[in-house]
């Protein structure tokens, strides 16, 4: 469906700045990275506190982009750059942007669902897509997108095939529901549970129950747990006040209370549950493949829906009995012949692809992307439409090589013929039997299949075979914290990101390109050879090396990498070898001693260096900057001041002496939000990245982004007065039950949390280490716990955080986190 520039012109109340052309509008950007049809796009210039939409119309426009909705900030003066586009003027483009889509889901009169809850949204959203899609057209949020902005890209997609809408709503603060109301307009509510998620935006819980109300205030039904007091107080009250002139219609359920669906029963089994529950003076029962709780109650939601829907209890039996777990995440994993793998392969429809495209685009550690893709079943389009549409995606996001699957997809070979490489096949059997003769190697590889097509079988065919701890790296998690940190600077403040030590273990080009992705300003390594490692893999931001060795001169140079220069000594020799290979210009950081007498330039130095950089065009000084020793520590706040004073005193001589300017930087994690004066020109974020931060305040903001986890290997009886591991240190104290799991000294847990001052977290339970930590394996006591060989044990993570077992040891989570041995196998992954 598609709207001309002038019709948006009066939906969006705009001011015509200028029209070359009454073009159509099919697709809405917000993200310039993500463009995909230019000649049909209209893009919004959105503000964000640091940046702005204003500043890619540049890129865009380049790209062909020709139409823009832009806030009263852009000037009319810029027009001229672009003689060929229309431009809409609006005082605030995010609302803009929502109105539009407001008035296109008004266009629509079918059922359409909304979902909001503290917890269980996508689940319940894409459990009802599997439940459903039999009976409907359905048209869904894309993953969680569920925000100020996730909503109207998702309302979006409506079009004239769709019978039924899904869409799921979140807030973090009073007074964001009533705008997403009204672009999702829903006809049947669902609430699906509250909790702890984003308390910190609201006074209460009550405050947080009401504003995640008002999605419901022209709903004609609302289906909710009745069992949580606070809810349902608060529904009622909303139902019977707020909606007052408005009869909404409650479909309760519950465990305890009186309900229009009444449990009356939850039997657990090996592995299935069966539900028993009472509606409309009849009983029925469903059984359902998972036995943990949050399942059983996202079920049970999804029971009601499917009731009110009118749907026949003896079908919904037979669909909720095949319901599939909702993967949340795209994995990122190292796979065989030094390839890459990205494994989606849990769905495919046209927007969770683009989605997925869109991280493999992020990826640059290899020359070549590859897409394995299956036929995308029930998308409500004709193969005809819809496989033109997708080879037209993989041209614009540059994919080198293309494996279809499936009989719809293979049929429409003809229409991937621009793409370098392609390949197809009738069945997933097919595939399997050309595999080895497919050579993969050095590339990143995107599974993307239907449930259907069960791409499992490739992921384990294409993954490496490393032995079952792991380490998981939380990518959403790093940009989120890198966001918190961005939100603390100052105006015009730019940021370096320490991915030095393997990126505090987390690794190396796998975080580098996230941040590259979010257009951090600087990275900076320790040694040379990880910012090889880094260009190899791709990445293009500018790096800093602050430990540069005169034997890595020549490949400082090769790979373009920026020197710390710390001393005469370094400095003298970087320039002899500048002078010899002929270089002037060459950028390098200045590091200066103001406290913390590890490495820099002191203030006696100062006039000589100035001498040295003033009569000579070798270097190009990029930035000064020292390392504060106790930022983090209020009792050391006026030592702070004084290596401030100095610091500051040492630029600026060397400032009024150079004909150029350079960038300052002083600031570390804490300091970047406890000394805000000290941002100064830029930053370094180091461990705050990865989800550390010694101050409590900013601690909580942030997310867990590392995971090391384990599996039992196997379990044993022991007898009270036995001993367990080397040299006998344990002892059971009485008889005992004791579990083996597959990690040791060797992968880097301390064998200082030996006999019972370790913990790892099991089943719920924090479990005591007993006996010596072994060099691949440890011993915990899970005595009085329902625990079975195989089962995963948590060694630090969000359950028990990295600094907390940082703690036990007695040390850091620095050293914590890059002890993690290489031999423990990282994955990666973005919700």
């Amino acid at each position: 469906m598609s709207y001309s520039i002038s019709q948006i012109t009066g939906f969006i109340k705009a001011k015509q700045l200028q029209l070359f052309r009454d073009s159509d509008v099919e697709h809405l950007l917000i993200d310039s990275r993500k463009l995909l049809f230019p000649s049909s796009t209209l893009f919004f210039a959105l503000e964000g506190p640091r940046r702005n939409g204003i500043s890619f119309i540049n890129e865009l426009y380049d790209k062909d982009v020709r139409n823009f909705v832009v806030g009263e900030n852009f000037s009319k003066e810029e027009i001229t750059k672009y003689p060929e586009a229309n431009f809409l003027q609006v005082a605030n483009a995010l609302y803009a942007f929502q109105s539009l889509v407001a008035y296109h889901r008004s266009q629509f009169h079918v059922p359409v669902i909304g979902i909001t809850g503290s917890n269980g949204k996508t689940i319940v959203k894409d459990w009802l897509y599997q439940l459903l899609q039999d009976d409907f057209n359905i048209v869904r949020s894309p993953k969680s997108y569920n925000s100020q902005i996730g909503v109207p890209l998702s309302v979006w997609q409506m079009n004239d095939q769709n019978t039924l809408a899904i869409f799921e709503a979140g807030i973090s603060q009073p007074d964001e529901m009533q705008r997403l109301e009204k672009i999702i307009q829903p006809t049947i509510g669902i609430f699906t549970n509250i909790g702890e998620a984003h308390n910190e935006g609201f006074l209460n819980i009550r405050q947080k129950i009401n504003e995640k109300l008002k999605l419901f205030i022209n709903t004609e039904l609302l289906i909710y747990n009745a069992d949580n007091p606070d809810l349902n107080t608060a529904v009622n009250t909303f139902a019977t006040t707020v909606r007052s002139s408005n009869t909404l219609q409650l479909f309760s359920w519950s465990k305890k209370t009186t309900a229009t669906l009444q449990v009356i029963e939850i039997n657990k089994q090996l592995s299935q549950t069966v539900i028993s529950a009472a509606y409309k003076k009849e009983n029925y029962s469903i059984a359902i493949p998972f036995v943990d709780d949050a399942s059983i109650d996202n079920a049970i939601t999804c029971w009601a829906t499917l009731l009110h829907l009118e749907i026949k209890n003896e079908l919904i039996a037979e669909k909720v009995l095949h319901l599939r777990s909702v993967e949340m995440r795209l994995e990122l994993k190292e796979g065989i012949n030094d390839c890459s793998i990205i494994n989606d392969s849990y769905s495919a429809d046209i927007n969770s692809l683009t989605i997925a495209l869109d991280f493999l685009q992020q990826q640059k550690q290899h020359p070549k992307r590859t897409l394995i893709l299956s036929d995308i079943l029930q998308s409500g389009k004709s193969s005809g439409e819809l496989y033109p549409t997708i080879a037209s995606i993989l041209q614009q996001k540059k994919i080198d090589r293309f494996i279809g699957i499936g009989p719809d997809i293979s049929r429409q070979k003809e229409v991937f013929k621009n793409i370098p490489e392609t390949n197809f096949f009738s069945s997933t059997a097919a595939f399997k039997e050309q595999f080895h003769s497919l050579h993969f190697h050095n590339e990143t590889i995107l599974l993307k299949g239907a449930r259907a097509f069960e791409f499992e079988q490739f992921s384990h065919l294409l993954e490496q075979k490393i032995h079952q701890t792991v380490l998981e790296i939380d990518l959403s998690a790093i940009t989120h914290n890198l966001k918190q940190y961005q939100q603390q600077l100052n105006p015009g403040v730019k940021l370096m990101a320490m991915v030095k030590a393997f990126s505090y273990g987390s690794g190396s080009f796998e975080i580098a390109n996230q941040l590259q992705f979010h257009k951090v300003d600087y990275l900076a390594v320790a040694y040379a050879d990880e910012g090889v490692e880094l260009r190899k893999a791709g990445i293009t931001l500018p790096v800093m090396v602050m430990n540069a060795e005169e034997t890595t001169f020549d490949i400082l140079l090769q790979y373009n990498l920026e020197p710390e220069l710390y001393s005469f000594n370094i400095l003298n020799a970087f320039q002899n070898y500048l002078q010899r290979s002929g270089i002037n210009n060459y950028p390098v950081h200045i590091k200066l001693d103001t406290g913390m007498h590890r490495l820099g330039f002191e203030q006696q130095d100062i006039d000589e260096l100035t001498k040295i950089l003033q009569s000579s065009s070798i270097f190009k000084v990029q930035t000064v900057f020292s390392h504060l020793a106790a930022s983090d520590s209020a009792e050391h706040d006026g030592f702070t001041e004084q290596q401030t004073v100095s610091f500051l005193k040492s630029c600026k001589e060397l400032q009024d002496k150079l004909s150029y300017s350079f960038l300052r930087h002083i600031a570390n994690t804490s300091a970047i939000h406890r000394h805000k004066n000290l941002q100064l020109d830029m930053v370094r974020l180091g461990i705050g990245l990865y989800g550390v931060d010694s101050i409590p305040a900013m601690q909580q903001q942030l997310k867990n982004v590392t995971t090391l986890k384990t599996t039992i290997s196997q379990i044993k009886k022991v007898k009270a007065g036995e001993s367990v591991g080397y040299s006998r240190k344990g002892i059971a104290s009485k008889d005992s039950v004791i579990a083996t799991v597959r990690i040791g000294y060797a992968d880097g847990y301390p064998r200082i949390l030996s006999n019972g001052i370790g913990k790892m977290w099991v089943k719920g339970n924090l479990v005591p280490v007993i006996g010596n930590v072994c060099m691949d394996m440890i011993m915990l006591d899970v005595t009085d716990i329902d625990v079975t060989e195989g089962d995963e044990v948590i060694v630090f993570g969000k359950e028990l955080p990295v600094a907390q077992l940082a703690n036990f040891a007695q040390t850091i989570a620095y050293e914590i986190l890059t002890g993690v041995s290489q031999r423990v196998k990282r994955v990666y992954y973005e919700e």
